[in-house]
């Protein structure tokens, strides 16, 4: 298959904020990436019956077939498309559940590069009938993890498309939204914040 063509920054950046020293960064899940964690989560949500929640599968475009038998076939050439909507959705507490998850090695910022514009449509049309809906990101070198509600998320993006930022300032994300905390069973247990938003303020 092809894949689509996907710096770090130095000790002190733009906005002033100096490199944490190794000792203060985690590296307990070094490898681990924000999909597997939330792979996991769900399979746990389904196991133990708390929800019915799932990844749709990245759409790809087959362009070429060999077929070097009458009943074989191997493709020799596909891209990946781009998804049309999020990443996650499914059932929780009788209610729609849709998300999208994002992960940088940016230390300042969560760049709208990330995420295209149908598919924060599709969130809204989702959030407009009623679903919870919010974005998971998480800061790579920090191993911090946030679940940003769609609410709160929506703002800062029709700012983008009113030519103003073109990303979401670490600073904001970590005061509008969730810390997701880590643990063993899940490792990453988001629908503790999905409850702490959505459903215990009455929402």
């Amino acid at each position: 298959m092809k894949y689509p063509k996907g710096a770090k920054p130095g000790g002190q950046n733009a906005a002033g904020i100096r490199r944490r020293k190794d000792k203060e960064v985690r590296y307990g899940s070094r490898g681990m990436t924000l999909e597997k964690d939330l792979d996991f989560a769900n399979s746990f949500y389904l196991e133990h019956g708390r929800a019915v929640i799932h990844k749709k599968p990245t759409p790809v475009q087959i362009v070429n077939v060999d077929y070097p038998s009458r009943n074989k076939a191997k493709i020799s050439e596909a891209y990946f498309k781009v998804p049309s909507t999020s990443d996650y959705n499914g059932l929780y507490k009788g209610k729609y559940i849709d998300f999208e998850a994002k992960e940088t090695r940016n230390e300042t910022r969560f760049p709208f590069i990330n995420i295209h514009e149908h598919q924060v449509q599709h969130m809204h049309q989702c959030y407009m009938h009623g679903g919870i809906v919010f974005i998971i990101i998480k800061f790579s070198l920090y191993d911090e993890t946030y679940l940003l509600p769609f609410e709160k998320f929506l703002p800062y993006w029709e700012r983008f498309l009113n030519d103003g930022r073109k990303s979401i300032r670490y600073t904001d994300i970590k005061e509008d939204s969730l810390s997701l905390k880590t643990g063993i069973n899940p490792r990453i247990d988001y629908l503790a914040a999905v409850d702490e938003f959505y459903f215990e303020n009455g929402e």
